[in-house]
This record gives C-alpha cells, sequence and structure tokens, in this order.
C-alpha cells in the first residue's frame, strides 16, 4: 500500500471516528439544571442553549418551571415541603428524558441545596449525566428586572415568600458552572454553559 493511500485510510478512520463521537453526543442525554433567584435569566439562558443544540440535530426539551406549576405541581403551595416536592417531581421527569437521550434543560430556581442534591443523587443512581449551574444574578439586578413583577408585588406586601427576599435561597457552594449573566449577554452566557457540555463529551 503507497503512503499516499495509508494517509487516505488512516485521515478516513479519523473522520469515521469522529462522525461516531459527535453521534454519540448527539443521542447522549443530560440534565441541565439552572438554579437562580427569580429573573436571573435562567429560562433565556436555557432557550437559548436549547436553540443552539436543536440546530445541531440535538433532542431537546425545556422544562419550565411555571408550566411545571401549572400542570405537574398544580395544588403545590410554597412551603419547604412543597417546593422539595416540585423539585423532585421535576427532577424525576428530567432524568426520564435525560435517560433517554433528550438534553433536558430544567430553568427551576430549587432554592434548597437538599433538594437540589437529592435530584443529583438521583441522576448518579441511574447514570445518567447531570450539571448544576448557579445563574448568579445579585438580587438588586434581578428586582430591577423584576420580570413577572414579583419583587413589586412583595415589596408593596401584596405576597410573601418570595425566594432571596424573605425566604431562603441557597446557592451552590461548587456548583459545575457559574454565570454571572448582569456581566454579559444572553448569548455569551448560553455559549459559556456549550463549551461545558462540550468539554464533558455531552455535545
Amino acid at each position: 500500500m503507497s503512503s499516499r493511500t495509508s494517509d487516505r485510510t488512516a485521515a478516513g478512520s479519523v473522520g469515521s471516528i469522529h462522525a461516531r463521537t459527535q453521534d454519540d453526543a448527539r443521542r447522549s442525554g443530560t440534565t441541565v439544571w439552572l438554579t437562580g433567584l427569580p429573573s436571573a435569566g435562567k429560562t433565556t439562558i436555557a432557550y437559548a442553549l436549547a436553540e443552539r443544540l436543536r440546530g445541531e440535530g440535538h433532542r431537546v426539551e425545556v422544562l419550565d418551571g411555571d408550566e411545571i406549576r401549572e400542570f405537574l405541581s398544580a395544588g403545590l403551595g410554597f412551603t419547604r415541603e412543597d417546593r422539595h416536592l416540585n423539585v423532585q417531581r421535576i427532577g424525576f421527569v428530567a432524568e426520564l428524558l435525560a435517560s433517554n437521550g433528550v438534553k433536558a434543560l430544567v430553568p427551576v430556581i430549587a432554592p434548597y441545596a437538599d433538594s437540589r442534591e437529592a435530584v443529583a443523587k438521583r441522576h448518579a443512581a441511574a447514570g445518567t449525566a447531570y450539571l448544576e449551574v448557579h445563574v448568579a444574578t445579585p438580587v438588586e439586578v434581578c428586582s430591577e428586572r423584576d420580570v413577572k413583577g414579583l419583587y413589586a408585588k412583595q415589596a408593596a406586601g401584596e405576597i410573601s415568600g418570595l425566594t432571596g427576599v424573605d425566604d431562603p435561597y441557597e446557592a451552590p457552594d461548587s456548583p459545575d458552572l457559574r454565570i454571572e449573566s448582569h456581566t454579559q449577554t444572553v448569548d455569551e452566557s448560553a455559549s459559556a454553559l456549550y463549551a461545558l457540555l462540550n468539554e464533558r463529551g455531552l455535545v
């Protein structure tokens, strides 16, 4: 065999391996949990990432916290117990999706560390990839954004139990990624998260 033929064969083998690796990444599911305060930018970042992933052929679902509250956790309140149960229900659905090859993006506050830890353990027990991302936008910035008007309502005494204001938020000590969305654009935040997925061999 000539050296030129050998080079073409080697190049073809490398190309095939690369293609298989990309195919495996597209088929590999994972849960990406974006935790942070209300109006931190979690959902916006999740949908920006979802658009990019879908464009590359990945199967993606965004588990929106408000939709989950309406359809899966209707009837639950905002006590610590109900918040914990809500997070566990979302974690169950996310793991089910991820274990079947879907990139499950979860922009949900999940204010308590033990609730998030329980979800992480569920994924670990099933051998399903799980990433915790802290969208670390300060409460002062979140209250200015106030996308849903919650901070204004809390300040006016119309609601109580607002996470990060008069209800606890336990920020992750060592997330897989910490995004300071107030210092960069949505695209930059989504790109940082995409880079993490790439680093872990998940895209």
